[in-house]
């Protein structure tokens, strides 16, 4: 079973079981064998394969599995892992792969991201030709075993955990540092299988919360972007005096950070940070943020000599947008974090240390560090559910009209000299996603209110 809406701009996710089940084990076999097809997957190649740590990911990686052997080619099953850990065996291998994983969504979600040999970024249009021949395989009108003749491929289990983590320290200089004592919050993700094997090695007291791997998610939801799942680690630091809290999604490759005060540091900051400590090395290269990335990134990066691309919000644009510009680095404010270094790719780990490097050769503590990448008052990400999205992006455009320069592409984004505001469509959920960012709480504020009034214009409803 597949249902249409499981097919997101950047990835696959829906529902598994009960009566809302949006696609199952079947459908992942389908998928399977349309990814093949639609990479030229045969004879003589091979993709590789991983999985979080759901309770539906051993079903529906032994499933995908199936749907690529079919098609007479070789599965490399690196089992459980991180999803920037299948980037990293993608990009080492020198092969395509598939990740079996719902990031920070709920437990009874499921998905599928992917990527084309050397991590690359596969396309909106690739997905979509993945999307027809899975229904067509599901139809009956492409045969679900492969053509005839064609012997199925095998699935080779290999572990790359150590080889990920010590290619992790290898971008950052760890050497010199001071101890340090760091919160880390798996959210019962894959965290916890990565984070001890990366930080073993560095002189690092770590404070555990929630590192074993269970897909149910006792204690609180994968999702560090929204404030409540923050709380534990917030909790942590200041109970144990710890200088930073890096807390993880539930595929661990978004990285949020907490300051030794139990504060949680804006990801527009953490990027203007790795950006600064980044070109120092290599003054003028080019540092990628998304639309909706503070100005201090760009003004930062400018500082220090460098060269400032803003890229759409999303994985795949940003990822793209790395490569064309051959990019050291670059950010997202929902902390997903870039690297040339890491095959253009994302990874929160990486970030995390890179955080450690800074703090551990600075006597000032986080608190401190990030004071002068601080320079503007965020907003923070609004959601509303809307009944006409595209008629709340116009009346929006039409109220702010003459009020700073408008730019439609990616939502309408308004630019003013002191503040902007960006009103965009969710690319994974029937939402309206707000962002404001001004130069002063009260300018925030006054935005805020004003335009949430037009959204609530329409039959609307906010969601956080």
């Amino acid at each position: 079973m597949l249902q249409d809406g499981i097919f997101k701009a950047n990835d696959i996710r829906g529902v598994l079981g009960g009566a809302t089940a949006e696609w199952d084990a079947d459908g992942a076999r389908a998928v399977g064998a349309a990814f093949a097809d639609a990479i030229g997957l045969g004879p003589g190649s091979s993709c590789v394969m991983g999985r979080d740590m759901r309770l539906s990911g051993p079903e529906l990686a032994e499933a995908f599995a199936a749907g690529v052997i079919s098609r007479g080619a070789d599965v490399i099953d690196i089992g459980l892992a991180s999803t920037d850990q299948l980037w990293y065996a993608s990009g080492s291998l020198d092969l395509p792969g598939a990740q079996l994983t719902a990031s920070h969504n709920p437990a009874r979600y499921n998905g599928i991201k992917f990527c084309l040999a050397g991590a690359r970024p596969v396309s909106s249009e690739l997905l979509r030709d993945v999307r027809d021949r899975a229904f067509a395989i599901e139809r009956g009108e492409t045969g679900e075993t492969g053509a005839p003749g064609v012997t199925p491929g095998r699935v080779i289990e290999r572990d790359v955990l150590d080889g990920y983590a010590e290619h992790l320290r290898s971008l950052v200089d760890l050497s010199g540092l001071r101890p340090l004592r760091v919160v880390v919050d798996a959210g019962n993700g894959m965290a916890g299988l990565t984070a001890p094997v990366v930080l073993g090695p560095l002189d690092v007291e770590v404070v555990g919360l929630f590192l074993d791997l269970d897909g149910s998610f006792p204690n609180h939801q994968p999702n560090p972007l929204e404030p409540e799942n923050l709380v534990d680690a917030q909790r942590a630091v200041r109970e144990h005096g710890a200088d930073c809290a890096l807390v993880f999604d539930g595929d661990a490759d978004r990285c949020f950070v907490v300051d030794d005060t139990g504060a949680v540091v804006d990801p527009s900051a953490i990027t203007a940070m790795i950006a600064s400590a980044e070109l120092g090395r290599e003054p003028g290269a080019a540092v990628v943020r998304n639309t909706i990335t503070s100005r201090t990134v760009a003004e930062v990066v400018a500082e220090q000599g460098g060269r400032s691309v803003t890229s759409r919000v999303g994985h795949t644009f940003v990822k793209a947008a790395m490569a064309d510009n051959d990019a050291i680095f670059g950010g997202e404010h929902s902390a997903h974090y870039y690297f040339r270094d890491f095959w253009f790719a994302d990874t929160g780990m990486l970030a995390g240390l890179h955080v450690l490097s800074q703090l551990g050769r600075s006597d000032r503590p986080l608190s401190e560090l990030v004071e002068s990448f601080r320079r503007y008052t965020p907003s923070g990400e609004i959601n509303s559910t809307v009944a006409d999205a595209d008629a709340v992006l116009r009346r929006f455009a039409d109220a702010f009209a003459g009020r700073g320069e408008i730019e439609w592409g990616d939502g309408v984004l308004i630019n003013a000299e002191d503040w902007w505001v960006n009103l965009r469509p969710s690319n994974t959920e029937p939402l309206l996603r707000l962002n404001i960012e001004a130069r002063t709480p009260e300018q925030m504020t006054a935005l805020r209110e004003e335009v949430l009034e037009i959204i609530r214009g329409t039959p609307s409803r906010p969601t956080g």
